[in-house]
C-alpha cells in the first residue's frame, strides 16, 4: 500500500508547505501549519465552483439594491446580534466551548421557528437521534415538529438538504462532517474547508439558511482554517463563566448588521432566555456605596451597557503587581502614570487590581475615566457618591477626549435612575432635554478636572 503523502496548511492564510516550519513563509504567522493529507483529484467537476451565483458584469448603479428579508428566531436577543433575524440564504458560524449552550439555543430557535410554520431540519454529527430528542424534552420542547437527521457524510446532508428544502438548516457541528471527495480524516484542515464550501454554496442556490456549529481551540479561537470565517456571512462567539449562569452571544462578523453586537441569555433550568436588562447583572447590588466602586457606560454594537468597575489598590511589595480583569493589562499600566504625572495620584509601591463586574470584556477606551476614578477611590478609602457614573478616553496628556454617542448613553444613565455623571465636556448636551431630567452632568476636560470635582461633590 503506498505511504500517503503529507503537507502542511497555514490556519490563518491557507497557504502551503512541504514540510513543517515554526512559521509560516506566506503569511508570517507562528505555529499556524497544520499537518494533512494530500488529497487525490476530485471526481466532481463542479468541487471549485464559486461560492455565490455567477451573474453578469455589470455597474453599480445597473445593479438592484434590495434590503435583505429576515425571519425573525424568536429569541429577541439572537435576533440582535444576527441584526434583525435569519436572512434567506445566509450563512452563520457560531462557536463557543463544550457545554456553554449552543446546541440548546439553536435547538430552541429551532422549534420556535418551525412553530411559526417554517421548515426547519437540525443534523447532529455529534449526538444520536435521541440524544437530541432527550434534550429536547428536558427543555419543554414536548412534541416539537423539527426534523432531525443524525448523520456526517457531506453528501448526504446535501441531498437531504435538497429533497426536503428547509427554510433554516443547523449543522452541529462542521468539524463532524466529511465528504467522500477526501481522503483526510474529518475535523482536519481539508475537510473542514472543503465541507463548508459546498454548504455555503448550497444555502447560495437553495435560499435555505445555514447556521454551522463550530469548535474552538484552547485558545478560544474557531477551530479550522482562518478562510472558514471569511466563507461564511455571520461569525459568533458564545461567551460565558462556567461558574456563571450568564451567556454572551457577541457579533464578530456580520455582512447583513452590525458587528461587537452583544445578546445577553440566563441559563435556565428550560434551556436559555434573553435578559431584557442586562446592565443589571454588571452591576453589583451595594446597599450603600463603597470605595472602589464607579459605574461605567460602555456601548456594545448599538447597546449601551452600564458596567460597574471594581478596583482594589493595596500596599505591595518591591516589585507591585498590576492585575486587570475584563480590560486590558497595559493600558492599565499607562492609565496608572497618567494618574500619577497629571493627577499626583501616586500608586508606585501599590498592587493595583481592577476588575469588570458580571464577566463582560471591555476593549474601549471610554472606559479610561471610570478606571482612573475607581482606583483613586479605593486609594483614598473613599466612596464616589451614590448613582454616580463616568465615562471618556484620558490620553496621555491628560486630556479627557470624548466618547463615540455620548447622548446615548447618558439617556440609558438617566433611564436606570442615575443623578451625577462626569463626561468629557463634548459629550455634554448643548440643550435641555427631557431625557437627561434627573441627571446633573458635569462636563470636564482634564483628568485634574475631573480629580477635583469628584473631591468636591464627594
Amino acid at each position: 500500500m503506498a505511504k500517503e503523502k503529507t503537507y502542511f496548511v497555514c490556519n490563518e492564510c491557507g497557504g502551503t508547505s512541504a514540510r513543517w516550519l515554526g512559521k509560516c513563509p506566506a503569511c508570517g504567522a507562528w505555529n499556524t501549519l497544520v499537518e494533512s493529507v494530500a488529497e487525490a483529484a476530485a471526481p466532481a467537476k463542479n468541487r471549485f465552483a464559486s461560492l455565490a451565483r455567477t451573474a453578469e458584469v455589470a455597474t453599480l448603479g445597473e445593479i438592484e439594491a434590495s434590503d435583505f428579508a429576515r425571519t425573525p428566531t424568536g429569541h429577541d436577543e439572537l435576533d440582535r446580534v444576527l441584526g434583525g433575524g435569519i436572512v434567506e440564504g445566509g450563512v452563520v458560524l457560531i462557536g463557543g466551548d463544550p457545554g456553554i449552550g449552543k446546541s440548546t439555543l439553536l435547538l430552541q430557535a429551532l422549534d420556535s421557528l418551525q412553530r411559526s410554520a417554517h421548515p426547519t431540519l437540525y443534523v447532529t454529527g455529534e449526538e444520536s437521534g435521541a440524544q437530541v430528542a432527550l434534550r429536547a424534552r428536558r427543555l419543554g420542547l414536548d412534541g416539537s415538529q423539527v426534523q432531525v437527521l443524525a448523520e456526517i457524510q457531506l453528501e448526504k446532508i446535501l441531498a437531504t438538504l435538497e429533497s426536503r428544502k428547509p427554510a433554516i438548516a443547523v449543522i452541529d457541528s462542521i468539524q463532524t462532517v466529511y465528504s467522500d471527495q477526501l481522503t483526510s480524516a474529518p475535523g482536519s484542515v481539508a475537510q473542514v474547508r472543503e465541507c463548508a464550501a459546498h454548504l455555503t454554496r448550497a444555502a447560495k442556490a437553495s435560499g435555505t439558511a445555514i447556521v454551522l456549529v463550530g469548535h474552538v481551540t484552547k485558545e478560544g479561537a474557531l477551530a479550522g482554517p482562518r478562510v472558514l470565517e471569511h466563507m461564511v456571512d455571520t461569525v459568533l462567539y458564545f461567551e460565558g463563566d462556567t461558574h456563571s449562569s450568564f451567556r454572551l452571544i457577541r457579533a464578530i462578523k456580520n455582512r447583513f448588521g452590525a458587528v461587537n453586537e452583544i445578546g445577553v441569555f440566563a441559563m435556565t433550568e428550560r434551556g436559555l432566555k434573553g435578559v431584557a436588562n442586562p446592565s443589571a447583572i454588571f452591576l453589583s447590588q451595594h446597599a450603600e456605596p463603597v470605595p472602589g466602586s464607579c459605574v461605567l457606560v460602555t456601548l456594545e454594537g448599538t447597546r449601551p451597557l452600564l458596567v460597574e468597575i471594581q478596583a482594589l489598590v493595596d500596599s505591595g511589595g518591591p516589585s507591585p503587581r498590576r492585575l486587570s480583569v475584563g480590560l486590558d493589562r497595559d493600558r492599565l499600566a499607562m492609565l496608572l502614570a497618567v494618574l500619577h504625572r497629571h493627577a499626583g495620584v501616586a500608586c508606585m509601591d501599590q498592587d493595583v487590581f481592577v476588575n469588570a463586574v458580571g464577566g463582560v470584556r471591555i476593549s474601549e477606551p471610554a472606559a479610561d475615566l471610570a478606571v482612573m476614578l475607581a482606583i483613586t477611590s479605593s486609594l483614598r478609602g473613599k466612596a464616589l457618591p451614590k448613582g454616580f457614573l463616568a465615562f471618556g478616553e484620558v490620553g496621555l496628556a491628560g486630556e479627557v477626549r470624548p466618547a463615540p454617542r455620548g447622548q446615548e448613553r447618558l439617556k440609558e444613565a438617566a433611564k436606570l435612575g442615575f443623578s451625577v455623571a462626569v463626561v468629557p465636556k463634548s459629550n455634554a448636551p448643548k440643550k435641555h432635554d427631557k431625557a437627561f431630567e434627573g441627571l446633573t452632568i458635569h462636563p470636564v476636560d482634564r483628568i485634574e478636572e475631573a480629580m477635583a470635582l469628584v473631591r468636591e461633590i464627594g
